[in-house]
């Protein structure tokens, strides 16, 4: 019964214009920012790591600008509730000649992407824009409602969704057929005893080897890919072509250059990444050395 109230609510606000549900996030921003705090001290600590160089008042700022974006995200999300995909025309924009990458190949293709905002508008946008099945690899939400919610959402254009706690058995469907395929390469991993170990932002941190590991063995054709905001309302999607031949990668080269891509895009739009999950949650310890991918720098 509460889950329907709750969709009904959400359905309800999902039909108010989209420059009323901006002023809802802007009105959001101001709240959270100056007098809730959600996950700000994480924001600010994060930032503290990451732009030790910056003064106290530019990092405010950026804490700023990515509620700002973390809102719209949400606004923009609920929104998708309603909408009819004349609304992704209108919130999408692709690069065409980057599309070349994707169709010129007969490899699977395996995206390397991250936690960049928009990643619900860019998912529904990405997966109408190729022509071979687009999986997307997620973690599943907790909580039930919003799970089969956001499942409902994310599927609309064709995304082929795989839960990663059980990818073996909904990714055999797909595994002899080409196929596209998002990963969020920059989740934090479940097991740093076993993931791989590089400074980020000049800080230890773990990265997961799933997809190194699978796209060696498949030898899949790779991107790094980034996504942002035009403009309010408006994503586009970006890709570089990592490698197209992977037999010729040392153990870990994927995984650091991966690390170093992250990293410069960051620099490039700080507010635009997700900012309130905990990436140094795990501490460094002497035992990892032999994961470390520094060496590869040598």
């Amino acid at each position: 019964m509460i889950d329907k109230l709750v969709y009904v609510v959400l359905f309800g606000v999902s039909l108010l214009p989209l420059r009323v549900l901006y002023g809802l996030s802007d009105a959001l921003t101001f709240l959270n920012f100056h007098l809730i705090g959600y996950r700000k001290q994480i924001v600010l600590s994060n930032l503290d790591c990451a732009f030790p160089e910056k003064s106290i008042q530019e990092k405010r700022r950026i804490a700023k600008k990515f509620y700002s974006n973390f809102f719209d995200t949400l606004v923009e999300s609920v929104k998708l509730i309603s909408s009819d995909n004349r609304l992704i025309d209108r919130m999408f924009v692709v690069d065409p000649d980057m599309l070349k990458i994707f169709r010129s190949t007969r490899k699977n293709i395996q995206i390397h992407a991250m936690h960049n905002f928009n990643w619900e508008i860019v998912n529904l946008g990405a997966a109408r824009e190729f022509n071979l099945p687009f999986l997307g690899v997620y973690q599943p939400i907790t909580n039930p409602f919003f799970e089969a919610l956001f499942k409902k959402i994310r599927r609309r254009t064709g995304t082929v969704l795989i839960p990663a706690n059980d990818f073996k058995n909904n990714f055999l469907p797909y595994q002899d057929k080409q196929y596209v395929i998002s990963l969020v390469a920059d989740q934090n991993p479940g097991h740093p005893a076993k993931a791989w170990w590089a400074n980020f932002f000049g800080r230890p941190a773990p990265f997961v080897r799933g997809p190194e590991t699978a796209a060696i063995s498949r030898d899949n054709l790779v991107v790094f890919a980034n996504f942002y905001k035009l403009k309010r309302g408006v994503y586009t999607f970006e890709a570089e072509l990592f490698t197209d031949d992977t037999s010729t990668l040392r153990e870990g080269e994927m995984t650091l250059k991966y690390i170093q891509y992250l990293e410069r895009i960051i620099r490039l739009r700080p507010d635009n990444y997700l900012w309130s999950h905990r990436r140094w949650k795990h501490p460094y310890k002497p035992e990892y050395a032999e994961l470390s991918l520094e060496q590869l720098n040598d």
